[in-house]
């Protein structure tokens, strides 16, 4: 969080995972000054851990300035549950909770799969 690009919003982001094979991946928010195309900090995170080996994410934590938890915005649920999976953990500010509870009824690679699998 203390990495932040956040010069329009003055609103730090951190996050940070830990990945099957434990590493830790982190990230943090980086804004534009063209608003639409700045990047929340779980962005940033899932590339570290692309370009770092890949692998799934078993637990994440989102904090704001203050170092309270934050949760995640829809776009970034989205990147969690398809780096992560339903049991995921997420810090959220009601506690932990996995992402099958944070994103019930998720849109993944599943759903994908379904239609290679019976095409219409």
């Amino acid at each position: 969080m203390e990495r932040a690009y956040a010069p329009y919003s003055n609103f730090p982001v951190g996050v940070a995972g830990i990945v099957d094979d434990g590493r830790v991946v982190a990230g943090c928010n980086v804004e534009n000054a063209a608003y639409g195309v700045g990047l929340c900090a779980e962005c940033g995170m899932v590339s570290e851990l692309h370009a770092t080996g890949g692998g799934k994410l078993i637990a994440v934590s989102c904090v704001g300035a203050d170092g309270q938890p934050l949760m995640p915005c829809g776009r970034c649920r989205q990147l969690l549950w398809e780096n992560g999976g339903p049991s995921c953990l997420l810090m959220t500010p009601e506690g932990v909770l996995p992402m099958s509870e944070v994103l019930p009824q998720a849109f993944g690679p599943d759903n994908l799969d379904l239609v290679r699998d019976h095409p219409a």
